[in-house]
């Protein structure tokens, strides 16, 4: 495990786990924080080694989105740094967690409110302990959505629902998500490390170089035509089809063993 004041990093089973670790502040969004945050995600998604990622919280909360201590000091000293986090941090960052070429599972251990649930928003999967809750609350601030959640929530729970949890700045809770499908599972809060390891492990020992190309397929499909999407998923197959992971997983299918996938 390497350790930063405000960002934890751990390896193990070939999943890399970011635990944001600013548990006095709710693991509130400083400038340090996001940097950080933003080059440990770049750096994941080059390293060969790491085939899942999990992203999580310290103490009691997953993460409540902007500091906004440090962001109404910046304001008040005349600091243009807040009127620019949007595009150097909080569209990075979810631009490298939507376009990871490997599994994001948000590991939801507490409550997620503004760009802290935007994040769990644009991961994979999301499993969410007992007493997690969501809340959108830009509109609390006299803010609008940023983060990505104006494109993420609605392909969630749709666009109704979506439009009633920002404008109404509503806290919706595990139970709630689940119902909605904001989350795909709900576990015990004394469960949810060990749950969100079990399934990060598991697709980490897949065929993650597939798991890239149903990302995506995915995105592009949410984005095209029916003919576009054909297109884009014929593409995907034919290089999938000369993986060795394809060769690999066919062979222990006909020899009736389990496959051992290397991602490539």
């Amino acid at each position: 495990m390497t350790t930063s004041d405000v960002l934890l990093t751990a390896d193990a089973d070939g999943v890399r786990t970011f635990t944001l670790n600013r548990p006095q502040a709710y693991n509130s969004l400083t400038v340090e924080l996001k940097e950080l945050l933003l080059a440990g995600l770049t750096e994941a998604a080059a390293d060969d080694s790491v085939r899942a990622v999990v992203l999580t919280g310290s103490g009691k909360a997953f993460c409540a989105g902007q500091d906004l201590k440090e962001h109404v000091g910046l304001l008040q000293a005349g600091d243009p740094a807040p009127l620019h986090t949007v595009k150097e941090h909080y569209n990075p960052i979810v631009k490298t967690i939507v376009g990871m070429p490997k599994p994001v599972i948000a590991a939801v251990n507490g409550p997620a409110a503004g760009a802290g649930a935007a994040f769990a928003y644009a991961s994979d999967l999301r499993i969410a302990a007992t007493s997690a809750n969501f809340l959108m609350a830009f509109a609390n601030v006299g803010l609008g959505p940023d983060s990505g959640a104006s494109w993420t929530l609605q392909r969630l729970i749709g666009l109704g629902r979506a439009a009633e949890l920002m404008l109404m700045a509503r806290t919706v809770d595990s139970a709630e998500a689940l119902a909605l499908g904001l989350v795909g599972e709900v576990v015990p809060d004394e469960e949810l490390a060990a749950r969100a390891q079990k399934v990060a492990a598991k697709l980490a020992a897949g065929p993650t170089v597939a798991y890239a190309k149903i990302k995506n397929v995915l995105a592009v499909a949410a984005e095209s035509s029916l003919e576009e999407a054909l297109d884009a998923e014929d593409a995907a197959q034919s290089a999938l089809g000369a993986t060795a992971d394809h060769t690999e997983a066919v062979e222990a299918f006909v020899g009736k063993r389990k496959p051992n996938f290397q991602g490539k």
